[in-house]
């Protein structure tokens, strides 16, 4: 960074008594109030008057010929501006940079220390500074835009802003090559030894620093230059959002006292400002970075209007997603869950909309490959929610029911997801079990999945039995209820299985078979006579006759087991195991 020093006498300007003033053989004639600060100085022995228009002609108009008191409390820079000018007229040194420079430019121009004042005045010295230093380095010119946002209206009249934008604008579009300034550039893993040119987007960590308005000022102009591409755009407002927005998985939600709504406001600007301005290229952002936006939006309560322009945008690239795109934490007051569902579910409502208007009437092709990646992304993210003890059932039951039939070419990763669901909240209501498993096709489980299902101690029995039912048509070859026909997409799609503490038992053979248990011995442990609608007998008990009628007979299966069927089980059999069943019970009671 570029220094420029002036005057050659030590610094003489001590305080004393809420007071600044100059050691001197001659007593001060001249106070200027600044703010709260009170300085003692000399009209004319140190070239104070001489050098400064505006204090020229204030003193010649006061009737005190001898002590002058003024006050200067709009000067701009305010009382450290003023000091530098004050010590410039004195000889004292004073040290120059990006840092000061704005202010004090502004403070000599206030005071009218101009060449028609007197020659070599200060405003001559730091305007050739300015030019030759302060443009023309990076950093420098940066820190120098970011010093005029506390002075605004003078830094624009005196064209200084204007001048540092476009110094900025015309180093950021110098190809990579030509960069021979230093900036700074942090990202893990970058080794600037091992790189002879520049990274593309080496400019975006600085100009990063910048107040909003000056930022997007730089982010409008460099897009008009139609030169960089849309991917580095959306870089350098990825870098600004991380650099001032919330962390939502660290942040608590804003407080309601008065600094706090102001840094609120404040921060729903800069993200309202931020998704005004991502290029409208599908691949210029992520859509990880569209759903941290959009999280940020729920957290700061941003406008309706900024969300849906959010979600309008995430919906467009959700497939591209990936389960910790979607993992951010809910800040709602109620419920007490982790997980933000509602933002999911509102993304994915987005998506089957414009998915159903792009794609009404087209069967199979990429469409089905469409929604079946996104159902394969929201069954991953419940399976995730699941393991939230405080997750309602309600919250998993509407985002998995939201997805078409057509999203799912089996039901596996669902049965994982209940299964999940179950194991962490032991204590869940029969009622509740019942609306949770209420989600699951029975008929588009795999085989290693209802092999688990009939021997899974979690499952309400009656789903227990409907698998059993499927089971059992298609292990005996009934035509009387058909799996649904599997695509030539759909047979391309991996299933997925089982964890591998989960699988069935292997027989002496060693092939995998699934175990058929007789109803009656699920009973002992499990159910009371109440809860049975119907016993299962395998299909060995039966007569000719009875199976006759079973592979003519439609059966479908009801609320609470399988009801319609065209057959009856012989008297005799069940009389038998609902006897076994009560002495079973009794068994048990008296142990």
């Amino acid at each position: 960074m570029k220094f420029m020093k002036l005057g050659t006498r030590p610094d003489t300007f001590y305080t004393e008594e809420a007071a600044r003033t100059v050691v001197s053989d001659v007593s001060s004639d001249l106070i200027i109030k600044i703010n709260n600060i009170t300085y003692h100085l000399h009209k004319l022995q140190h070239q104070l008057l001489p050098k400064c228009g505006l204090l020229q002609r204030i003193c010649s108009d006061s009737e005190d010929s001898y002590s002058v008191t003024l006050e200067l409390h709009d000067i701009p820079g305010g009382e450290d501006a003023f000091e530098l000018c004050a010590k410039f007229c004195y000889g004292i040194t004073i040290n120059l940079s990006a840092h000061n420079t704005v202010p004090a430019f502004c403070a000599a121009k206030f005071l009218r220390m101009t060449e028609s004042v007197e020659k070599g005045n200060l405003v001559l010295k730091l305007e050739a500074f300015f030019n030759s230093c302060i443009l023309e380095g990076w950093k420098d010119v940066v820190v120098a835009l970011q010093s005029t946002g506390k002075l605004p209206e003078w830094s624009e009249n005196l064209g200084i802003t204007r001048r540092c934008i476009d110094s900025v604008i015309e180093k950021i579009l110098t190809p990579p090559a030509k960069v021979t300034w230093s900036y700074t550039y942090t990202r893990p893993g970058y080794s600037r030894k091992q790189h002879q040119l520049a990274p593309k987007d080496w400019w975006t960590e600085d100009v990063s620093d910048l107040d909003i308005d000056l930022f997007r000022c730089i982010i409008t102009a460099v897009r008009s230059a139609n030169i960089l591409s849309p991917q580095l755009i959306g870089e350098a407002l990825h870098v600004y959002a991380s650099r001032w927005l919330p962390n939502t998985s660290k942040s608590q939600p804003p407080e309601s006292s008065a600094s706090q709504t102001e840094d609120v406001e404040k921060k729903q600007r800069i993200l309202e400002t931020i998704a005004n301005m991502i290029p409208g290229d599908r691949e210029s952002v992520s859509v990880g970075f569209l759903l941290r936006l959009l999280s940020v939006a729920n957290f700061l309560g941003a406008s309706p209007v900024t969300k849906g322009e959010l979600i309008r945008r995430s919906c467009v690239q959700l497939e591209e997603a990936t389960v910790t795109d979607l993992l951010f934490p809910s800040h709602s007051s109620s419920g007490g869950h982790f997980y933000d569902v509602d933002l999911v579910g509102a993304v994915l409502q987005s998506f089957l909309v414009q998915w159903r208007r792009q794609h009404t009437g087209e069967e199979g092709g990429q469409s089905l490959r469409l929604i079946q990646k996104v159902g394969k992304l929201i069954d991953s993210y419940l399976q995730v929610i699941a393991r939230d003890a405080n997750m309602p059932v309600s919250k998993v039951v509407t985002l998995a029911q939201a997805l078409p039939e057509i999203a799912r070419p089996d039901h596996d990763d669902l049965y994982k997801t209940i299964n999940i669901y179950l194991k962490a909240h032991p204590d869940l209501a029969k009622p509740e079990k019942k609306q949770l498993c209420s989600i699951l096709d029975c008929q588009k489980l795999s085989p290693e999945v209802r092999a688990h299902a009939v021997r899974n101690e979690r499952l309400p029995l009656r789903t227990v039995v409907q698998v059993l039912f499927f089971e059992q048509e298609r292990g005996g070859g009934s035509k009387s209820r058909k799996p649904p026909p599997v695509t030539g997409d759909q047979e391309n799609l991996s299933k997925s299985k089982v964890s591998p503490d989960e699988k069935p038992r292997e027989t002496q053979e060693g092939t995998t078979r699934t175990r058929m248990p007789n109803v009656t011995e699920r009973s002992r442990s499990r159910a009371t006579d109440s809860e049975v609608k119907l016993i299962v007998e395998p299909e060995q008990n039966l007569s000719r006759k009875e199976l006759e009628q079973r592979e003519k007979g439609r059966m479908t299966v009801g609320e609470e087991g399988i009801s319609g069927s065209k057959f009856e089980f012989p008297s005799s059999t069940s009389n038998k195991v609902m006897a076994q069943r009560r002495t079973n019970s009794k068994g048990r009671s008296s142990r």
